[in-house]
């Protein structure tokens, strides 16, 4: 069965979309991506983080957000931070080389 995997940032217009995609033929796992922004392009809702068996947020600062706005959802689910700044494009060459280098270890191995 398919681990449903989100990836996190502020406005869901850079990085956590570029992982999304990066990821989105990887094996064995299902991928969306949205933002704890009141104004993301896709904002991240109680049901989202129902829906995610791994959590991937881009900074500390979206960690906490997530637990604080979603406590009751989070019980027991793995929320990683990858650490990556706010200076990227969307699919910039630089960060999928980051995103490929830091997500794949927390996915199932296929």
């Amino acid at each position: 069965m398919a681990k449903n995997v989100l990836f996190v940032c502020s406005q869901n217009r850079l990085r956590s979309p570029t992982a999304e995609h990066v990821f989105a033929t990887w094996p064995g796992i299902e991928t969306s991506s949205a933002g704890l922004n009141h104004d993301a392009e896709n904002p991240v809702t109680p049901e989202l983080v129902a829906w995610a068996d791994i959590i991937f947020v881009m900074e500390r600062t979206h960690r906490s957000k997530l637990s604080v706005k979603f406590r009751p959802q989070l019980n027991g689910k793995r929320v990683i931070c990858l650490e990556i700044p706010d200076e990227y494009e969307y699919m910039e060459a630089s960060l999928v080389r980051l995103l490929k280098a830091k997500v794949p270890r927390h996915l199932p191995s296929h």
